[in-house]
């Protein structure tokens, strides 16, 4: 079976850019690659058997530093199922030895990491200066949080919830969480 996976880091983006080819089935989410809690990517992982292969666009859709792309990868290749990177042209098996290949994931793992840190470093910067300048305001709350509550008071799901409003399931459980804290 062909298992697809794709990730944008906002609900604004479009999985577009991604293309995967056929697929048996697909896995999708909207979140940043840096948070660990990715909830289609755990369904991906528990999802795929022996003999499966995952695809993914590129490496730093899977993940944004080398030790949760090892550990994603390996979690993986331990059920018997191999990932294919289009990308990258990468394909990792449990009964690979392949050095080479091993070498390009580290490095481009690396890269993908380093790109991540630099982005949070002119990010940090551009917040500095603009609060210098007085004209940095945190981003409001996007998400009415009532309505999300009214929506499950109705009997409405997490992913019909996170459907009706546009968001992700993740979102949703958040507010749940904030609500029993």
């Amino acid at each position: 079976m062909r298992v697809g996976y794709r990730r944008v880091s906002s609900v604004e983006q479009k999985f577009d850019r991604q293309e995967l080819g056929e697929l048996d089935k697909v896995f999708e989410e909207k979140i940043s690659g840096s948070t660990s809690e990715r909830l289609a990517l755990n369904e991906m992982i528990d999802f795929v058997r022996e003999s499966d292969e995952v695809v993914v666009y590129s490496i730093d859709r899977l993940a944004r530093n080398l030790k949760d792309l090892q550990y994603i990868i390996e979690k993986i290749n331990s059920k018997g199922a191999s990932v294919h990177f289009i990308s990258e042209n990468l394909t990792f098996n449990a009964n690979s030895n392949d050095a080479f290949a091993k070498l390009q994931l580290q490095m481009m793992g690396a890269f993908a990491e380093f790109e991540r840190n630099i982005i949070r470093k002119r990010q940090a910067e551009g917040i500095a200066k603009a609060k210098a300048k007085g004209v940095y305001a945190k981003r409001g709350t996007t998400i009415n949080r009532e309505r999300v509550r009214k929506l499950k008071t109705d009997g409405l799901s997490i992913s019909d919830i996170a459907r009706t409003l546009d968001i992700s399931r993740m979102s949703v459980y958040r507010i749940f969480n904030e609500k029993s804290k």
